[in-house]
């Protein structure tokens, strides 16, 4: 089999550079793309600045990509933006932020290289598409509905593209975080969720809500991610969401 191709999205952030390096040490060559800057210690070769709020920017870098990778077996829509405010208080530009990077992009990322991961499919060596949604897709909290909606648009999506695409030998499934601690965890613990008002103690608040008793590490999140899109672990899989959350929406909140 030729090397694998996968692409991710939201590559700088957190969960996004732990995906990229759980791929790298499988053998995986790695597709990078984030609007920020290219990290000092990116763990893969390939790495590309887009604005994934652009619908031009994804068609440009989805062009160059197909002429570098004429197969592509996986697609990772990682990247995401999350707005902490009172939904009374959201602007039309901050919602329709949110909805572009966290909902719009995966669509149009998924669409531009639909071409790429088709022909791996029809070389029988497997394509997938995973979306990295959020727990906030199935059950939510206050002051984070922009990011809420987005990430339930992107399970419904799961569903349609997994239907549409099976044909083509196409799986698409999701992946559904909790509490991981990241940077836009730590930015939004201020919302008014939570009882504590300093960050060590509000990520122990957290902890104390899950089953497991602890907050999540990227490096589960990529591990989840990974088993999706590996056809040899996840080959009857598609339409699904894999939620990875230390068991906290199995609880609950009357408890």
């Amino acid at each position: 089999m030729a090397e694998r191709v996968a692409l991710v999205t939201g590559a700088a952030g957190g969960i996004g550079q732990a995906i990229v390096r759980h791929f790298a040490a499988r053998g995986w060559a790695v597709i990078g793309w984030d609007k920020a800057p290219r990290p000092a210690d990116f763990p893969a070769a390939h790495y590309r600045q887009v604005d994934l709020a652009s619908p031009a920017a994804i068609e440009a870098a989805a062009a160059a990509l197909r002429a570098d990778f004429l197969q592509l077996h996986a697609v990772v829509n990682n990247a995401a933006l999350q707005i902490a405010k009172p939904l009374l208080e959201t602007s039309v530009e901050e919602w329709d932020a949110v909805q572009a990077v966290n909902l719009r992009a995966a669509f149009l990322v998924s669409k531009a290289l639909f071409p790429a991961l088709r022909a791996a499919a029809a070389a029988g060596e497997g394509a997938a598409v995973v979306h990295v949604a959020s727990v906030h897709a199935i059950a939510t909290s206050a002051n984070i509905a922009a990011y809420a909606a987005s990430k339930g648009g992107l399970l419904a999506l799961t569903r349609a593209m997994a239907i549409e695409w099976a044909p083509y030998g196409i799986r698409v499934n999701a992946v559904l975080p909790g509490a991981v601690d990241t940077p836009m965890l730590r930015a939004g613990l201020a919302r008014g969720h939570l009882a504590a008002a300093e960050v060590e103690a509000q990520l122990a608040e957290l902890a104390r809500r899950t089953v497991n008793g602890r907050i999540g590490k990227p490096t589960e999140i990529a591990a989840a991610v990974y088993f999706l899109a590996d056809e040899s672990q996840s080959s009857f899989m598609t339409g699904q969401p894999l939620v990875v959350d230390g068991g906290a929406t199995a609880r609950l909140s009357t408890e």
